[in-house]
């Protein structure tokens, strides 16, 4: 009896333990890995996939290299907006926050 209620108190350490991970992890940018394609919606949701050999290349056509700094944001309702980073105040404080 008491290696039960042990196991489910262990259970739900563990349950809430993991919440509070994941709420950690929340918001932190990861680089992306060759190759792969990231959408971002107007309404904030973002997704991600690795294409294929053939689509990767057909993407690759129309691809446009990044030549600084960019970012974006959410408002309160969570509509995505890019943000203008073409000044050199706009580009240094993107850059310190990609740090």
């Amino acid at each position: 009896m008491n290696s039960i209620k042990i196991a489910v108190l262990t259970g739900l350490v563990g349950l809430f333990a993991s919440q509070a991970l994941a709420e950690d992890a929340m918001g932190k940018m990861t680089m992306m890995k060759g190759g792969e394609v990231t959408a971002i919606m107007p309404d904030g949701h973002m997704g991600t996939m690795m294409p294929d050999a053939k689509m990767g290349a057909e993407m690759m056509k129309m691809a446009k290299p990044i030549k600084h700094c960019m970012m974006m944001m959410t408002d309160a309702k969570g509509k995505a907006y890019m943000i203008d980073t073409s000044t050199k105040k706009a580009q240094a404080e993107c850059e310190k926050m990609a740090m």
